[in-house]
């Protein structure tokens, strides 16, 4: 077997991605018995606000949202505040477009670079502004199913 084969490398990535979500997620379930992060996260706004800071941080929605996952698992993050970080990392995630727009431009983004970007990060900033003052009713309904 050829370890160059482009699709044995994307799949064995996958693999190591999947086996990597995993871990984190259990360590995230680990973390819910620590009661200085109560405050955190039974607040659906610090919870927006520090899931925009980590998906910035480490460059990925899904990272952040298997932390979300994990701490629901655990019965440490409620509901509201778990959507309130999902929306918080889709607003997050627009800043990959911004840094790839700067490394591509070789500096602020320009023309049709700079109104994808500014679109991503506009309709996901909209929707959260949106849907962040009904978060409780959101709550409530998704928790009838």
């Amino acid at each position: 077997m050829e370890f160059n084969n482009p699709v044995f490398q994307t799949l064995l990535g996958l693999v190591i991605f999947y086996i990597g979500l995993k871990m984190f997620s259990g360590g995230m379930k680990s973390m819910s018995h620590l009661e200085q992060l109560e405050w955190f996260l039974g607040n659906p706004y610090w919870m927006f606000f520090g899931a925009i800071v980590c998906t910035l941080l480490w460059q990925s929605s899904s990272l952040t949202t298997t932390a979300v996952i994990g701490l629901v698992a655990s019965g440490a993050l409620p509901l509201p505040s778990a959507i309130a970080a999902i929306l918080g990392a889709n607003v997050g995630t627009t800043g990959t477009i911004w840094i790839a727009g700067i490394l591509v431009s070789d500096g602020m983004p320009t023309g049709i670079t700079k109104q994808v970007a500014l679109v991503h990060t506009g309709v996901n900033a909209i929707m959260a502004v949106a849907l962040l003052p009904f978060i409780q009713p959101i709550a409530r309904f998704i928790s009838k199913f």
